[in-house]
C-alpha cells in the first residue's frame, strides 16, 4: 500500500495547476513568463490574483490529499511524510511537463498541514512575516520552510527525515533565487 500511495502521490504532484489553469485561461505557459516558475507567486505576476489563488489551492491540495489518504489507510507518520515528499517531488519534477516543475513551497505546506497542522501554521506565519518585511517570496519560503523541522523533531519525530529532505529540495530549487538575492537582482513585490 505504501508504494502504491507514493506513486499516486508523485503522479498527483506532477499535475501543474499553474500550467493547466494558464492554458485553460488562454494565457502563456508560466514557465516562459515572469520568473519562469509554475507556481502561485509567478501566476500572481503573469495571470492575476484569481489564477494565483487557484494555483495555490491546487498545489496545497496535492500535498495534503496523499498525506490524508495515507493516514486514513492507517499508515504511520513516517510513511505519511515519505508519501508527502513523493507529492512534492512530483511538483518539482513533473512527469507530465518534461520534469520542469515549480519550487514546491505550497505543496510542502499541504504536506505539513496533513502531517502536523501546528507546523504548517508556524510556517505560514513565518512566511507571511518574512514576506511583509522583505516583499520577496523566495526569502519568505527559505525562512519559513526550515522552521518546521525543530517542531517536527519535538512533536512528530518520525516525519523529521523526510521533511528534512523536503527542506533540502526546496532550498536546492531556490538556488537561482539565492544567487539573485546575493547579486541584488531578486524580484520583489
Amino acid at each position: 500500500m505504501f508504494w502504491l500511495l507514493a506513486i499516486l502521490a508523485y503522479l498527483l504532484g506532477s499535475l501543474s495547476f499553474a500550467i493547466l489553469l494558464s492554458h485553460l485561461a488562454g494565457g502563456p505557459d508560466p514557465r516562459t513568463s515572469g520568473s519562469g516558475n509554475p507556481g502561485a507567486t509567478n501566476m500572481l505576476r503573469v495571470a492575476g490574483k484569481k489564477l494565483a489563488i487557484l494555483t495555490l489551492l491546487g498545489d496545497l491540495l496535492k500535498g495534503l490529499l496523499p498525506v490524508l489518504a495515507a493516514a486514513l489507510l492507517g499508515l504511520g507518520v513516517q510513511q505519511q511524510a515519505w508519501i508527502g515528499l513523493a507529492a512534492v517531488i512530483g511538483h518539482l519534477y513533473p512527469l507530465y511537463f518534461r520534469f520542469r516543475g515549480g519550487k514546491g513551497v505550497a505543496t510542502a505546506a499541504g504536506v505539513l498541514l496533513g502531517l502536523y497542522p501546528p507546523a504548517a501554521l508556524l510556517c505560514v506565519c513565518a512566511w507571511l512575516l518574512a514576506f511583509a518585511l522583505t516583499r520577496t517570496s523566495s526569502v519568505a519560503a527559505l525562512i519559513a520552510t526550515p522552521l518546521s523541522l525543530p517542531l517536527l523533531a519535538w512533536q512528530q519525530a518520525g516525519a523529521l527525515l523526510p521533511m528534512a529532505l523536503l527542506t533540502v529540495l526546496i532550498v536546492w530549487r531556490h538556488r537561482g533565487n539565492l544567487r539573485d538575492l546575493f547579486a541584488g537582482h531578486e524580484r520583489h513585490f
